[in-house]
């Protein structure tokens, strides 16, 4: 859950809500997540976990990483840390 709860964390940063208001089912519009901070939050992930998530910001559809959901978010990070290994 290490994982899963830092990445909730960031993204409630982000939304400027509390943790416990973020569910795995939320999309990041549903959080109030604008492109920007789409950005910052892909940023603020890459420091925490010191991985480079493959997301292109012009073209977030094209960049091979799902962005659909809190969860989606949380699975490519987990994979992300794991190829890290």
């Amino acid at each position: 859950m290490e994982i899963t709860d830092r990445v909730i964390r960031i993204i409630a940063e982000q939304a400027v809500l509390d943790p416990s208001d973020v569910t795995m089912d939320s999309t990041l519009e549903d959080l109030g997540i604008d492109s920007l901070g789409l950005v910052e939050s892909i940023f603020a992930i890459e420091e925490e976990f010191d991985i480079s998530v493959p997301f292109n910001a012009s073209a977030p559809e094209e960049s091979g990483f799902d962005i659909s959901s809190v969860a989606s978010i949380v699975d490519g990070i987990r994979k992300l840390v794991a190829d890290q290994t």
